[in-house]
Order: C-alpha cells, then structure tokens, then sequence
C-alpha cells in the first residue's frame, strides 16, 4: 500500500456550510491529502434517508463538491467520488445485513435516537452501518478521521470485517478511528454549538454583509471583560499573542472587536468563495467522473474476492 495510509471519509451533501463545519472537519481533509491516501466520498445514498427531493439532492450534491474544491482539496491528490456511482457498496452492504443481526444494529446511536423521539425508523436510517461498514471496507481503509461521538461507526466496520473473515476467510482490512484532535467546538451566534439546526451559523461562503450581519447578532455578555463568543470565535482565526493583544487594546469596544473579527474572516473565505465562483457544473461532473474510475478499480478488485469468498463465483 505504500508509505502513506490509506484514509477514507465520507461527506453527506446537507446544506450550506459554516465556519464550524469549516474548522471541525473539512480544513483537517484538505490539511490530510498531503500525508494520507485519500478516497472522499460523497455520501448521497446516505443522504437519501433524509433528502428524498431530485432537484434539492441535485443542488446539494453539486454544490457539495464546489465547497470542497474552493478549499483546496486537490483531485490530483485525494480521490473524490460519488457514493452512489460505485455500485459495490450497495452490493457489499447486502452481503453484510446477511451475517449481521437486528440486536447488534439496534445499538447504533442514530437508531437509538430516533427511537428514543419516537419517529417513525425507515429500514435505511436502521441498516446505514451497514452501508457505511461498506464504504470503508471496499477499499482498505486503515484509518477514518470523525469526532469523539463518530467513533461507533468505525467500530462497526471493524466488527463486520472480523465477522466476515471469521466466517469466509482473510478478506478485509480492520479501520481503526483518527480522531481529528483540536476541533474545538465552535460557538454559533448564540453561544451553543453552531449548527444548522440551531441557525446559528456564520456562513463559509457567504458575502461579506452576510458575514457582518452574523457577526453582530452574536450573544455578548456586557459584564465581561471580553465577550467570550466573539473571542473564542476569533482564536481560530489569530495567532494567541495576536488575539491577546487585541482584545486587550480594544477592551469594552465590542463593536472594534466584532469588526475586527469580521475583517479576520473575510481573509479567510474571501479567496475561497472566488475559487468557488471560478468552478462550474461541468468541473463537478469531471471530478466526481474520474473520482469513480479511480474508485471503481479497487471495489472491483475487491468485489472479485468477496464473491469467491463466498462462493457465488462459478
């Protein structure tokens, strides 16, 4: 496999993203494509558990790829795919429902939540371990970056290998979790964590009025010193010496500081969001072409394997 380890992440296409998003997880896939082997995939079947809209999940998925090639991840360096365009992992993800049980799914923590809100489960929201067990397993994946709270998914994966070469033979990898560290949770304009859900969010592609108006509708607390969420904001942006000294040059001035902080975000997503500008539908459809091609010869290969190994192969 060579020198670099092969690494896989998958990106369900949700919507608009923030700086959160930005810091949390996809500077660290960008920062990756230099020390790793990187298969990005974009996970629409996932999606589909929650998106059943053609034109929204058209959108989505289009302008998924745009976020990430404005960036900075680089086709030349990390493969990006689309989920959907590899047949093998549904294919793959079938062949473990069969030597996988309902109590041992009934664990997964999405399962449990939305039974615990008492939603109605479909049969996608209740197998997608299985799906994702797939996703990493079809390419060797040693390692899978995700937060403190993703680590069940990997575990999964590694469950369902060991199961499938206990049963069938040596076929299978076993992943094991990166946990990406320093990712912070990052306060929305509200003070809990930003979200979407919470509409919250500063906007990663947003214009600069954008960025201004999220800016100052940030909850500050007048009996501080500084306001926390506009400072803990702002450490992702400025070195520590820098941030201190500012804060201290401008304090009780929450309005400098909001204005400085939106001068520090502009530097950042103001050269993003013209590279995005520069990318067309076209350059999307390339990418995620040839992001299947180079996808497809290894879950061939690997496919070849899994149906001697289970006796399918005449």
């Amino acid at each position: 496999m060579g020198e670099k380890k092969r690494l896989l992440s998958g990106v369900k296409p949700s919507g608009r993203p923030h700086i959160g998003n930005y810091f949390g997880a996809m500077k660290q896939f960008v920062d990756l494509q230099d020390s790793h082997e990187c298969f990005y995939m974009v996970a629409d079947y996932h999606a589909l558990n929650a998106v059943q809209d053609a034109e929204k999940m058209h959108s989505l998925i289009t302008n998924l790829v745009l976020d990430y090639l404005a960036i900075g991840l680089d086709p030349a360096k990390a493969v990006l795919f689309k989920q959907s365009d590899v047949p093998a992992h549904t294919e793959l993800a079938w062949i473990f429902d069969t030597i996988t049980t309902m109590p041992y799914l009934m664990r997964a923590h999405a399962y449990k939540d939305a039974e615990a809100k008492n939603k109605e489960i479909n049969v996608g929201t209740f197998n997608y371990p299985m799906l994702m067990a797939a996703d990493i397993l079809l390419y060797d994946t040693e390692v899978v970056p995700v937060g403190q709270d993703q680590k069940q998914h990997v575990e999964y994966a590694r469950d369902t290998a060991e199961k499938f070469n206990r049963t069938f033979g040596e076929t299978f990898v076993l992943p094991k979790e990166m946990i990406l560290e320093g990712t912070a949770v990052v306060p929305g304009t509200d003070g809990q964590k930003m979200s979407k859900s919470y509409n919250n969010t500063i906007p990663l592609f947003g214009s600069k009025d954008e960025v201004r108006d999220a800016v100052f509708s940030i909850v500050t607390d007048s009996e501080g010193k500084r306001p926390e969420n506009v400072y803990t904001i702002h450490k992702l942006f400025k070195s520590e010496p820098e941030i201190e000294k500012l804060y201290e040059d401008h304090e009780g001035n929450y309005k400098a500081l909001k204005d400085a902080l939106i001068e520090d975000i502009e530097k950042l997503i103001a050269p993003m969001r013209e590279r995005r500008a520069g990318f067309s539908e076209d350059d999307v459809k390339q990418v995620l072409k040839d992001g299947a091609e180079k996808a497809e010869k290894i879950t061939s290969a690997k496919m070849k394997d899994v149906r001697e190994k289970i006796g399918v192969t005449l």
